[in-house]
């Protein structure tokens, strides 16, 4: 599950588009910050991607991207020429594909590396998934397969792609859109498979070409419903059109880090089988398996654009640190796999992460006042310097890489001496410590 916003450059308060996503995957299944740099290929060969090989381009584009371990493909990134693109699992009636084709992470990657405009990438994407379709198993421990929607956007436009199998509806997006993990196209889109509406009719899922409406009469009932990828789209779509004329790089981390109150008015990672989060916390049930491990804030000034990364897990937790694709990058450690690894920036937070969220209201309390200042510090001072050397630039990332892993050391002991009480979590505990026995997780 998943969650991608974008805001034009007339939605937003210093006329930058940005772009927004949380990485809802398995919570051991952690993501590494990526720069792949361009390159020129051979006039003949192929490239492997997760599960098939393709034909190679002459060129790539270079890319920063948040990978999960396994896989070729990408949950999140950007390019040189400021094209930054999320994507979104979606269930529809249409088949899944389980032997291996692209997943939509392949064709995320894809976009990026052979595009300079969002729409450049939108055309990439649909010829590569109508001449190659789209399947395999998306997750790194047991099976879930799904089509994808994604968010292109770029410094002037943005595209919403919406997949179903090797079909397809798109719309170009005015002034500011999110999506989760539903369809979201229903009538007259920009651009269509040919055979969409006749296709639907033909399956018996609408009653006429005149009356087809896409996401109505694609949809599945039971994922889609039970990821209440609707709600949350439905939240993320409300709290941005509050700031309309106004969205900066801080609202949509906020907006990232959402929690929706129960009834009790309170908070909690531990309460119902199911979640309407933005901010994703796994738990214990069949849909609560998901968790949000990785989030990227795309600020897409067409000569500067700026990343803010987490690169690691539930950004509640978390701090969104700078990074530039033409600036050196911080030393994350090695790739987090599935277990783990004290040298891995992943592993290193999930130490935080979970103690945080044993008893998440008086823990979080400890640190989340000093989350916020610091962040905010190193949101202003980025983008003033986005126009600086790259030397300079990789300075400031490295300064602040620096202090958020000396803040979240500090921020570890302070919640280790809180004790944890939790209300009505015997299920999420239990749920907590089988994941913890799989990743090999020390002393949470």
């Amino acid at each position: 599950m998943c969650d991608s916003l974008v805001a034009l450059k007339n939605a937003t308060a210093d006329g930058v588009t940005i772009l927004a996503k949380n990485s809802d995957r398995k919570p051991n299944e952690g993501q590494q910050l990526e720069f792949v740099p361009a390159a020129d290929h051979p006039a003949i060969g192929g490239l492997q991607c997760t599960y098939i090989q393709i034909p190679q381009v002459r060129h790539t584009h270079a890319m920063l991207l948040s990978r999960p371990y396994w896989m070729w493909g990408a949950e999140i990134g950007i390019n040189e020429h400021s094209v930054a693109i999320g994507n979104e699992a979606v269930f529809s009636k249409v088949p899944v594909e389980k032997t291996g084709r692209l997943l939509g992470m392949d064709l995320l990657r894809l976009g990026l590396e052979r595009a300079s405009s969002a729409h450049q990438a939108l055309t990439v994407m649909i010829e590569l998934l109508e001449e190659f379709g789209q399947g395999g198993n998306s997750v790194a421990t047991g099976s879930l397969y799904y089509h994808n929607s994604f968010m292109i956007a770029d410094p002037d436009e943005a595209w919403l792609l919406e997949t179903v199998g090797g079909r397809y509806a798109a719309r170009q997006v005015k002034d500011i859109h999110t999506i989760s993990n539903c369809l979201s196209i229903q009538r007259d889109p920009d651009q269509a498979s040919p055979d969409l509406a006749q296709y639907a009719v033909q399956k018996g899922w609408a009653r006429s070409v005149s009356d087809f409406e896409f996401a109505r009469d694609y949809s599945d009932f039971i994922y889609t419903t039970f990821a209440r990828g609707r709600q949350r789209c439905a939240l993320t779509a409300q709290t941005l059109r509050a700031r309309l004329g106004r969205i900066t790089v801080q609202d949509m981390m906020n907006t990232l880090r959402g929690h929706v109150p129960n009834g009790a008015g309170g908070w909690g990672p531990q309460y119902g089988l199911f979640t309407e989060d933005i901010c994703m916390h796994a738990g214990f049930g069949p849909i609560r398996d998901s968790q949000s491990t990785s989030s990227m804030v795309f600020h897409l000034d067409s000569k500067h654009p700026t990343v803010f990364f987490t690169g690691t897990s539930a950004p509640c937790t978390s701090i969104f640190k700078p990074a530039w694709l033409d600036a050196s990058l911080p030393d994350s450690g090695p790739v987090p796999a599935g277990t783990y690894d004290a040298r891995s920036l992943f592993w290193q937070h999930e130490r935080l992460h979970r103690a945080t969220i044993r008893d998440y209201e008086p823990r979080i309390a400890t640190y989340q006042t000093e989350r916020d200042a610091l962040e905010a510090e190193f949101v202003d001072g980025s983008l003033k310097i986005a126009s600086a050397s790259p030397g300079e630039r990789g300075r400031f990332a490295a300064n602040s890489f620096s202090r958020a892993y000396a803040a979240e050391t500090e921020w570890l002991k302070r919640v280790e001496s809180v004790p944890a009480h939790p209300r009505g979590a015997w299920l999420y505990d239990w749920a907590w410590k089988k994941f913890n026995k799989e990743a090999k997780m020390p002393g949470v």
